[in-house]
């Protein structure tokens, strides 16, 4: 790939074989650190790999540095022998200056705590949240277990969030904020509920977006902003207060990952990728609000993928509903020429719409080999009117697109622009096992475009990657 393509953000923003899902980002002294669970390709569960840590300088957002494994799960003493996966995690930078990782294992229903003197160190295992009798939190008589934690620190106080309440659920009551003291560790204030789940709901404006996990928080100027997956779990849904602890109001959708509700190149209700449950947050590099969620591959619930979309937030505080992109944080159009990699597709559908990870019966980003091989990512299970869609390219004078395709298939692949758009090339394929490029010829007029590519044909293709050129 060529080097001005090379120096671009791309959504995924890690590399293709890289599955860091629940995304918490930070800036810490000029670089962003982006904090998650860890999936494997080809993965049975949920989050089944040790925390890694990924960073990049503020101001090069398409430069990503693997930091490393920053803590082992064997490194919690309820987990010594590694049976329980590490769930989605939160980073706080204390009072004392160091860095505290708080999470949740997955069959044990408190908040455990670790400690390093850096961003991406290694972190050593530190204490449970306890109350000041010792017992811990979620243990205790009427404690709703703890899960998915989210921290900020102000003053005296450590706010602690957490909380799960899955669809059908009446046991729970939403999401809890819980007061530490600046020990990191002793409860300093009961939990209390601050965002009520779908059951709970009805005449508080939370209405169809009730809470389900994923709480996370972030303070701009003196408002607070509560993230959350909300009850149909493909969206991180907002909602803010001038306090960090209650009187929190519902303001809207922040990113969906099969793109519901985005009305700009589509009707609002028809889904573009497959999505399921979602998990990210809110951060401010270089002036420009990104969210970063994840979207799943391999037709997988268990296979997510660390994405990020820049936002626009308005003068009265609230944030539009950011729109699927191929071009996340570069903040702008990708360059309209040379070869890009099918999986920045961040559109995947077929003729029968579905919002949920439709497992094979639809096109999905995957890779050969196995977990942990640098293999790049591609576009599989390309059946009769499967569509991948790439946003957004800068074209000047774009006159031919190749494609590189495998796969017992035969048939076309028709280039739109739109992705009910009419056809602006048609680019016959044939049978063939290992990749083969076709070429046809293009007209793209000057200017910014999405690319929609739709296989019209018999069996089944995978899409490598296209190649724009004048």
């Amino acid at each position: 790939m060529e080097d001005s393509v090379k120096k671009q953000a791309f959504n995924p923003y890690l590399p293709s074989w890289e599955y860091i899902p629940d995304g918490e980002p930070y800036v810490f002294d000029g670089r962003v650190y982006v904090y998650g669970s860890h999936d494997k390709y080809n993965g049975h569960v949920f989050c089944l790999g040790d925390y890694m840590c990924w960073s990049a300088p503020v101001d090069d957002l398409g430069d990503w540095r693997c930091e490393g494994v920053i803590y082992e799960k064997t490194a919690d003493p309820y987990n010594k022998e590694g049976k329980m996966c590490l769930y989605a995690p939160d980073v706080v930078k204390g009072p004392d200056g160091r860095y505290y990782l708080y999470y949740v294992l997955d069959k044990v229903s408190v908040v455990s705590v670790a400690v390093c003197d850096t961003p991406a160190g290694r972190y050593e295992f530190y204490g449970y949240v306890h109350y000041e009798d010792g017992t811990l939190l979620g243990e205790r008589g009427g404690d709703e277990p703890q899960f998915d934690p989210g921290v900020l620190w102000e003053g005296d106080r450590i706010y602690l969030y957490t909380g799960f309440c899955g669809q059908g659920d009446t046991s729970r009551n939403g999401a809890m904020v819980t007061v530490l003291d600046t020990d990191m560790l002793t409860v300093k204030e009961a939990p209390k509920f601050v965002a009520p789940p779908e059951w709970k709901s009805g005449g508080t404006g939370f209405e169809g977006h009730g809470f389900f996990e994923a709480p996370s928080i972030r303070k701009i100027g003196e408002t607070y902003y509560f993230i959350y997956s909300s009850s149909v779990m493909h969206e991180l849904c907002y909602a803010t207060s001038r306090f960090p602890d209650r009187e929190f109001t519902y303001r809207g959708v922040l990113v969906s990952n099969c793109d519901l509700h985005i009305d700009s190149y589509k009707p609002a209700e028809k889904p573009m990728a497959y999505g399921s449950n979602n998990h990210g947050s809110l951060v401010e590099i270089g002036g420009e609000w990104y969210i970063f969620y994840h979207r799943h591959t391999n037709g997988s619930w268990y296979c997510r993928q660390g994405c990020a979309e820049r936002l626009e937030r308005s003068a009265d505080g609230s944030f539009s509903q950011a729109e699927l992109t191929s071009c996340g944080l570069n903040g702008r159009p990708l360059k309209g020429e040379g070869e890009y990699p099918a999986y920045l597709a961040c559109n995947l559908f077929t003729e029968e719409d579905s919002i949920y990870v439709g497992g094979g019966r639809f096109p999905k980003i995957m890779q050969d080999g196995r977990d942990g091989d640098e293999e790049p990512g591609y576009v599989a299970n390309m059946e009769h009117g499967a569509t991948a869609g790439f946003k957004y390219f800068d074209c000047q004078g774009i006159r031919r697109v190749t494609i590189w395709t495998r796969g017992y298939a035969k048939g076309v692949f028709e280039v739109r622009l739109v992705w009910d758009g009419p056809v602006v090339a048609e680019i016959p394929i044939e049978f063939t096992n290992v990749w083969e490029p076709y070429t046809a010829e293009v007209d793209i007029p000057d200017g910014i475009h999405a690319l929609y590519f739709t296989f019209s044909g018999d069996g089944n293709a995978s899409l490598r990657s296209f190649r724009l050129e004048t």
